[in-house]
């Protein structure tokens, strides 16, 4: 049985593999599949993103569980912006590194103890064109007021967490696994799968 996992980004799947580990499933992305899929993120929340994901790939393999995943920060400060723009937060040709300048430009003004955020990652488990499950998770902390740590993607080198006085990017990769909004919204799909009736 296969579990498709509606995403191309490649640091995205590594991490979501080591949490769906010793599950029925072989687990691949839309790099692995034959069929070239340009999905347009066009909806109003992270849920919409992940749905309409999920639900494009499943039309095409309909025997096949897809998971369509969306994930972002949301910034209080900046009434829940970047939000669903994250991968595109500093425009068309927006990086990692670009975006994470945006952000820290547009917070250097405000003290730390209003650079409150959250990661979010909101799940779709499809098949045969149908939502079967949704799941969603987050993680709190702040933004810090310059990059640190290489361990990580997207805006881990500015999200500070407190409790560790670390960015996630300063993290080991089991210690942010064991915490990270993705880590919580997967281990929620895999007590799922692992329950339901292949």
């Amino acid at each position: 049985m296969r579990l498709i996992i509606a995403t191309k980004n490649k640091s995205k799947m590594k991490e979501i593999k080591n949490i769906l580990s010793n599950i029925s499933f072989e687990i691949v992305s839309l790099n692995d599949l034959s069929e070239e899929f340009e999905i347009d993120e066009d909806g109003n929340t992270f849920y919409e993103n992940a749905k309409k994901k999920a639900l494009t790939v499943s039309q095409v393999y309909s025997d096949d569980y897809v998971v369509g995943e969306d994930s972002g920060l949301c910034v209080q400060h900046l009434q829940g912006a970047p939000g669903i723009y994250s991968k595109r937060y500093s425009g068309k040709d927006a990086t990692d590194f670009k975006n994470n300048l945006k952000l820290l430009n547009q917070l250097k003004e405000v003290p730390s103890e209003n650079r409150a955020a959250k990661f979010i990652c909101s799940l779709v488990l499809a098949k045969k064109s149908k939502e079967i499950a949704r799941f969603q998770s987050e993680l709190k902390g702040l933004i810090h007021n310059k990059l640190e740590g290489a361990n990580g993607f997207g805006y881990d080198p500015l999200f500070f967490l407190p409790k560790f006085n670390k960015t996630t990017a300063q993290l080991k990769s089991k210690q942010k696994n064991e915490i990270s909004h993705r880590f919580k919204a997967f281990m929620k799909l895999k007590e799922f799968l692992k329950n339901c009736n292949h």
